[in-house]
């Protein structure tokens, strides 16, 4: 049973989002008002996810991360976004959190955000010794329209993380929710050609690939993956049937934050290097083991 600490400053908010988290997994809750207070129930209480607001007094959603990070890199941090905090949550994601979620759309995100936050750092976590030893390894896949397949490709394309340093666990658990999410969008806005909507919950995703799935145009479709990974470099590309579309708007990790486009934002913000092809249905994803130019 996961333990989840939720920080934010005002109570009722505080009261009102550990109620929703409490629902997930039966989860442990813990409460913090302020960053200060959060550092030490951490220290003390080691949690598995930190869901943190932005705006608080003293110490910062931002800071808050900086600090979790430093102090405690194995342990994700989710923001809870506001509108008008756009580009504080943007700067946030860069210096390491794992996630964001709207605080205005809680009821609709908050529950998959998590199990996605912590599955990923759950198989991060899993360190059999041969993959430390993996001088280079090259990998193509070929998945049927299942969803399941994507979680326990995630899983596997993490493990092969294990011989790249890339700094501390956090990276290897960012890395794996933005390969995720690029697995999504394969799955959802590829091969199902589900359209971004403002305010469509997992739920309406579901609902219409529902209705697709016996469909020959959809059903037969698959996603492609190719994994080349080294002690230095990583590189992953993904590819859908599906018709594409222009990536050209989310290609830098200064563009605004916005809840349609989440899983683009998450992906070119971890990413050291991300390129789409023409069409729009394939994305190359690329990371550097630290120390390591890019190029």
């Amino acid at each position: 049973m996961p333990t989840l600490l939720v920080v934010d400053d005002v109570a009722t908010d505080r009261l009102r989002i550990a109620g929703l988290a409490a629902r997930w997994m039966n989860s442990t809750i813990l409460q913090a008002a302020d960053g200060a207070t959060a550092l030490s129930m951490i220290e003390l209480h080691q949690p598995d996810i930190v869901l943190t607001d932005l705006h608080m007094p003293e110490m910062d959603g931002l800071q808050l991360v900086e600090a979790i990070r430093d102090q405690h890199p194995g342990i994700p941090v989710i923001l809870m976004t506001a509108d008008g905090s756009e580009e504080l949550a943007a700067l946030a994601l860069q210096k390491g959190a794992a996630s964001y979620v709207p605080k205005r759309n809680l009821i609709q995100h908050l529950e998959r955000t998590l199990q996605q936050v912590h599955v990923t750092a759950r198989d991060a976590r899993i360190q059999p010794e041969v993959m430390h030893q993996i001088k280079s390894t090259q990998t193509e896949l070929i998945l049927y329209n299942d969803r399941k397949l994507i979680r326990s490709t995630v899983g596997l394309l993490v493990n092969f993380l294990r011989c790249m340093p890339l700094g501390d666990e956090t990276e290897r658990i960012r890395t794996g929710i933005a390969l995720e999410e690029a697995l999504l969008n394969a799955y959802f806005h590829g091969n199902f050609d589900v359209k971004s909507v403002e305010g469509a919950t997992p739920q309406t995703y579901d609902t219409i690939v529902a209705s697709r799935a016996g469909e020959r145009e959809y059903c037969l479709r698959r996603i492609f993956v190719r994994a080349d990974v080294s002690r230095a470099r990583a590189s992953f590309t993904i590819r859908d049937e599906g018709k594409g579309f222009d990536p050209t708007p989310f290609l830098s990790s200064q563009t605004p934050l916005n809840d349609r486009h989440r899983g683009l934002h998450l992906i070119s913000t971890i990413m050291d290097e991300v390129a789409y092809n023409s069409v729009g249905n394939e994305v190359t994803m690329i990371r550097h083991a630290i120390g390591t130019p890019a190029g």
